[in-house]
C-alpha cells in the first residue's frame, strides 16, 4: 500500500517535471528563456492562468483547446507529460526510494527532452545535453561515474574522428559525444557497449525507411540507456552469454 502511494506520488512530480519539458522543449530551440514570460497560449499570445497549467488534466478539461482563442493545443503536451511521469515511476520501482533517484529522474528527463527536440528540429542544445550528463554523475561511486562518462566519451569521441577521417566527412556530432558521457555514466560498462549496440538495432528500420531525410540517432541512444539501466542485470547476463556461450 505504502509503495503504491508513493508510486503515485513519484507519478505526480513526474507529470509536473514534463510540464516544464514542454517549455524547454519549445523555448530552448527557439532561444528564448525557460523563466520569463510566463507560460502563455502559442496562438493568440494571451498569459494562461495558473489553472490551465496542471499538467494533463488542463488539457483534457479545456478539450484540447485554448481557454482564451479556442486554437487547438498540440496533443504533445499531454503525452510529454505522462510519458514522463511513466518515466519517474519505472525509475521508482527499479531503484527505490534511494538518495540519487531523483538525480537519474532528472538526467532521463533531460535526455527525453533532447529526444523531442532532436525529433522536431534535428537539433540537439548543448545546454540541455550538459545538465542530463551533470544529473548522470549523481551516483553513490561519483569517481566511476566521472570515469566511466570519460571514458565513454573519449571512446566515441576517437571512434567519430577515425570514421570522418576514413569517409572524409564528419561522421559524429559533439551531441553524440555527450550523451555518449551519460550514457558511461549511467550504465557503467560492460552496460554502455550493450546499450550503443541496442541503439543501432533500434535505429536500422527507421534509417532504411527515412533514408533520403535521415534519422536523428541520439532518441536511439537515449532510449536504448533507459531499457539498459532498468534491465540492467539482464543485459549483463546477455553479454556474457553471447562472450563466453
Amino acid at each position: 500500500m505504502i509503495e503504491t502511494v508513493i508510486g503515485a506520488m513519484v507519478f505526480v512530480f513526474g507529470i509536473m517535471i514534463g510540464s516544464f519539458l514542454n517549455v524547454v522543449i519549445y523555448r530552448i530551440p527557439n532561444n528564448e528563456s525557460i523563466a520569463f514570460p510566463a507560460s502563455r497560449c502559442q496562438s493568440c499570445q494571451t498569459p494562461l492562468k495558473w489553472y490551465h497549467n496542471i499538467p494533463i488534466f488542463s488539457w483534457l478539461a479545456l478539450g484540447g483547446k485554448c481557454a482564451f482563442c479556442k486554437d487547438s493545443i498540440a496533443k504533445q503536451y499531454p503525452i510529454v507529460e505522462f510519458v514522463t511521469g511513466i518515466i519517474f515511476v519505472a525509475l521508482y520501482m527499479k531503484t527505490g526510494l534511494v538518495w540519487y533517484l531523483p538525480f537519474v529522474a532528472a538526467s532521463f528527463a533531460a535526455l527525453f527532452a533532447l529526444v523531442m527536440i532532436d525529433f522536431k528540429y534535428m537539433a540537439v542544445p548543448d545546454s540541455v545535453n550538459f545538465v542530463a550528463l551533470a544529473f548522470a554523475l549523481v551516483q553513490p561511486d561519483i569517481l566511476n561515474a566521472l570515469m566511466y562518462a570519460a571514458i565513454a566519451a573519449g571512446g566515441l569521441y576517437l571512434v567519430g574522428l577515425l570514421s570522418s577521417l576514413i569517409a572524409g566527412k564528419q561522421a559524429m556530432g559533439g551531441a553524440d559525444v555527450i550523451v555518449a558521457g551519460t550514457m558511461g555514466a549511467l550504465l557503467g560498462f560492460p552496460n554502455f557497449f550493450v546499450a550503443i549496440f541496442l541503439s543501432a538495432v533500434l535505429a536500422i528500420i527507421p534509417a532504411m525507411i527515412w533514408r533520403d531525410k535521415g534519422v536523428p540517432f541520439v532518441p536511439f541512444l537515449a532510449l536504448a540507456t533507459f531499457i539498459v539501466y532498468l534491465y540492467d542485470t539482464q543485459a549483463s547476463q546477455l553479454l556474457d552469454t553471447i562472450i563466453y556461450g
